[in-house]
């Protein structure tokens, strides 16, 4: 009689830090992306500290110091039409953008890995209605469904966060719904099938960790997408209204003074291209880290 041999607990947990060191060594080589993770931290502690580390607040107005180039006294980045400080309103907005984007990202992923696993695992009748929802979805330009939904609610941040993640989970349902109908006839999962788990077992704690990869590359590059549709929004005037910042809006109210003051754009318009780039950049370095095939070394 043949017998199976079990890896211990010290052997299982060697080839788990193996795994996890391989994956972190190929991350560590994608040159982009750890530039990508040194820009983003540089931008959350600029704007989680940066507010408190200035001598303005991001409403203080003088009108004195109106249009005040960069690095003008202590207005590193200029001033307002109002006088206001430039660099509070940015690590004020980035707060408050960088939050939308990932709470978005979070609400998004969630809603769309639900829909691609029951759609990828139960097929048939059900996997194709679902999926046809999704393809219905994708139909629209997302930047006409989030104006449109914009557009009959009342902003704020908690409610563009809601609408960007109603308009942005398709794509996560499709990746999803691809990577678990390529691995739910694997023999892990007809052993969980023959000894009676319940198929919402099967998904959660079969399936969903072997599809947890391709999950944080898509959660990912969803924040960049978030951030960029916040901004979008914010400067058509949909978005987060005046006087809270947000980048969107600070280019939105920058758009009547490039000429006199291009700072005023110039400023956001360099926050947000750092931020969408870098969350790109990690998405990037993620997939590649977290495919196997992959050979960096």
């Amino acid at each position: 009689m043949s017998s199976v041999t079990i890896p211990s607990p010290a052997t299982a947990s060697e080839e788990t830090h193996w795994w996890k060191s391989r994956t972190l060594r190929r991350f560590m080589r994608h040159r982009l992306a750890v530039i990508g993770v040194a820009m983003i931290t540089i931008l959350v502690l600029s704007c989680v500290f940066g507010p408190y580390l200035l001598p303005y607040d991001e409403l203080f107005i003088d009108l004195r110091a109106r249009f005040a180039p960069p690095l003008t006294g202590y207005h590193i980045f200029g001033t307002d039409p109002l006088g206001r400080d430039i660099a509070a309103r940015l690590f004020n907005a980035g707060r408050i953008s960088l939050l939308v984007g990932f709470f978005a990202m979070l609400m998004s992923t969630a809603l769309g890995t639900l829909i691609g696993i029951i759609a990828g695992y139960r097929g048939g009748l059900t996997g194709a209605i679902l999926m046809r929802i999704v393809d219905a979805f994708l139909s629209f330009p997302s930047i006409f469904l989030l104006l449109a939904l914009a557009a009959f609610i009342k902003p704020s941040p908690f409610m563009i966060t809601v609408i960007i993640a109603l308009t942005s989970w398709m794509e996560v349902a499709r990746i999803v719904n691809a990577e678990i109908r390529s691995i739910r006839e694997r023999d892990f999962v007809l052993a969980a099938r023959s000894l009676g788990y319940r198929n919402s077992t099967i998904m959660l704690k079969e399936l969903l960790p072997n599809a947890i990869g391709p999950i944080i590359v898509a959660g990912t590059l969803t924040v960049a997408r978030a951030i960029l549709l916040e901004a979008y929004v914010s400067f058509l005037g949909y978005g987060i209204q005046p006087p809270l910042p947000s980048w969107g809006n600070m280019l939105n109210g920058a758009q009547q003074y490039l000429d006199r003051a291009p700072w005023l754009a110039i400023v956001p318009g360099v926050a947000i291209t750092l931020a969408v780039t870098s969350f790109n950049f990690i998405g990037d370095g993620l997939r590649d880290a977290l495919d196997a095939r992959s050979d960096l070394e």
